[in-house]
């Protein structure tokens, strides 16, 4: 009885061992999480920067899930950046804030010195100290503040690149350019399927979050069928895009659409994959500035 309970309790320990061994692992990620966990020690972080420490944890635990779901090594590397990002730019805040109050605090102390000064009849030399002082802690106040801001820049546009990676957004001399495939409607329909919904929305939530950005939405067909027919399907594939837009919350003064028929062919359409690639809806997203190059 006694060898039966201890051969259960070595299974046991074999079986937690051996469940370990199967965590995920990421050392980017375990870089991220001691940079957030050294951070969370500090009190001036945790007072001063709480909200982009949230902020931080909520990338860490996104990466976490991304790890622990399977996906791919990269998307777990730029989570956990952007989270060390995230964790810096807490940290430059704090500092940014101690340095402001330490002013506000070097202000009242001027202020003392000052009538005290009046009051022991200090010469020119002393209220020149004080100006002089002022100007060094104004200085650094505005460096520590500079410092933040171009760290919260940088996580910015890495998370921007990040969703347009997820867009499959590509570079072309007209900008960048999200393809959606003959596959995401029905055939010879305009009518979008579920998959080129979800795109859509995609493509919608980026909008939101980036007001500067216009689109133009531009429908393409492959060669065969009249030319008539092929105008008018490509008009409204591209019609149909902006309106499933429209109806996940972008303003529709951002989005054109036309159809170009079987115009402008990225392939010949000599065979039917050839033809497939010429099937096709074309989102061009404008410059910061709402510039479009068009066709």
């Amino acid at each position: 009885m006694q060898t039966n309970r201890y051969l259960t309790i070595a299974m046991v320990a074999v079986a937690i061992v051996s469940g370990c061994s199967s965590i995920p692992h990421n050392a980017a990620l375990d870089e991220a999480h001691d940079s957030y966990n050294n951070a969370r020690t500090n009190p001036e972080v945790t007072n001063l920067a709480a909200l982009e420490l949230k902020e931080a944890d909520d990338t860490l635990n996104k990466a976490d899930s991304a790890l622990s779901e399977g996906e791919n090594e990269e998307t777990v590397d730029h989570l956990a950046y952007i989270a060390n990002r995230q964790v810096a730019i807490a940290r430059e805040i704090a500092k940014r804030k101690t340095a402001e109050t330490a002013v506000t605090n070097a202000a009242a102390k001027r202020d003392q010195v000052r009538l005290e000064a009046r009051t022991a009849e200090a010469d020119a030399a002393n209220r020149q100290a004080a100006i002089s002082q002022q100007t060094v802690d104004r200085q650094s106040a505005e460096l520590a503040v500079a410092g933040a801001n171009t760290l919260r820049d940088q996580t910015l546009i890495a998370q921007q690149q990040l969703q347009l990676k997820e867009l499959n957004a590509q570079i072309t001399e007209r900008g960048l350019v999200i393809t959606l495939s003959d596959v995401l409607f029905r055939t010879n329909k305009a009518r979008l399927e579920s998959s080129g919904k979800r795109k859509v929305e995609k493509l919608a939530d980026f909008l939101k979050q980036y007001p500067q950005y216009k689109v133009l939405v531009e429908g393409y067909t492959d060669s065969r069928g009249s030319s008539d027919l092929n105008q008018e399907l490509s008009d409204r594939r591209a019609y149909a895009v902006r309106t499933a837009l429209v109806d996940s919350g972008v303003n529709d003064a951002r989005i054109g659409s036309r159809g170009y028929g079987d115009e402008y062919p990225v392939a010949d359409n000599d065979t039917a994959a050839n033809r497939r690639l010429n099937r096709r809806v074309e989102i061009i997203l404008s410059d910061e500035n709402g510039n479009i190059v068009p066709r």
